[in-house]
């Protein structure tokens, strides 16, 4: 008996780390381009929000959740359009600016909605899931991680990609120029403007398409609301991450097995109180951050500039 109920706490938690992780990878992801480009993007909650309704009414209209994923990646592109407007272009202060977008898109999604389905909550179909021959078939682990829906491989594929790109081709160096020195890379006819814009477009595209995965597949619905802070849990990653895509994945499932094990303890029958789980990774959160602004400044370590280039 006590073997099924291990078996059955972590079939749960990593089940939990998955579905809670991958939002929070997506959305840490952009982030962090956003941040090697010099642009703290706080609004990422927003477009998170954003992505999330108009990839599930995308997906609802079209009974096609990858036309959803687009629809998602389109609402936080939207949302990141006017944040380069306003910050890169007009050099507002990207932390005003960021929450107001946030707040502003929380409360147009809630608006919408109400407008479009009143008090009621359709839901999409169950969504498509890949199993991998033979590691599908693993005991425990197997259903969890490997009978995943086909946007968690290619997420995963994503974090390999960018972090060869950041490394091995230019993309790396064009962007830390344009956070860390802009002045530089103006003068060797970099615009700094343009490649500042490009990055905070696919910040919104990635938080748009991490919010879309969260309502289309985790869920199956939109609620209002329902990112709950995850953008900016996702900033969190991107800061801890130090340019790491790697570091951004495995912070993320981390992170998302913490969300779940609240659900995970249910499962195996645990009586800890659920207020005291759910504050834990919180706390781990926080904890973190002490430890690490004392050995780090910042603005610094996160390669911010808030000069705008000349061009």
């Amino acid at each position: 008996m006590e073997a099924l109920l291990t078996a059955a706490f972590l079939s749960s938690l990593l089940t939990g780390a998955i579905v809670a992780g991958i939002p929070l990878l997506l959305a840490g992801l952009g982030e962090q381009m956003s941040e090697k480009a010099g642009v703290l993007n706080i609004g990422i909650e927003g477009m998170m929000i954003f992505g999330a309704y108009l990839g599930f009414l995308t997906a609802w209209s079209t009974e096609s959740i990858w036309l959803g994923f687009l629809g998602g990646m389109a609402g936080g592109m939207i949302v990141a359009a006017l944040m380069a407007l306003l910050c890169v272009r007009l050099g507002l202060n990207q932390i005003v600016i960021g929450i107001g977008l946030t707040l502003g898109a929380e409360g147009l999604t809630s608006l919408l909605h109400h407008f479009q389905f009143s008090r009621t909550y359709p839901r999409l179909p169950a969504p498509l899931r890949l199993d991998l021959p033979i590691l599908t078939d693993l005991p425990v682990i197997g259903p969890s991680l490997f009978g995943r829906h086909p946007m968690v491989y290619l997420a995963l594929i994503g974090v390999i990609i960018l972090a060869w790109a950041y490394r091995r081709t230019n993309l790396g160096l064009t962007l830390r120029a344009a956070g860390e020195k802009p002045a530089a890379l103006d003068v060797a006819g970099g615009h700094v403007v343009l490649i500042r814009t490009a990055a905070v477009l696919f910040t919104g595209a990635m938080a748009g398409l991490g919010g879309a995965y969260m309502a289309n597949v985790a869920a199956g619905l939109f609620i209002p609301f329902m990112t709950g802070g995850a953008g900016f849990i996702g900033i969190v990653l991107a800061m801890l991450a130090r340019g790491r895509p790697v570091w951004v994945l495995i912070g993320a499932l981390i992170f998302g097995a913490a969300l779940s094990l609240t659900t995970a303890l249910q499962v195996a029958g645990s009586n800890v109180p659920t207020d005291v789980i759910q504050m834990l990774p919180f706390a781990a959160v926080m904890l973190v951050l002490v430890i690490w602004g004392r050995k780090a400044r910042l603005p610094a370590a996160l390669g911010l500039s808030y000069e705008r280039g000349a061009r």
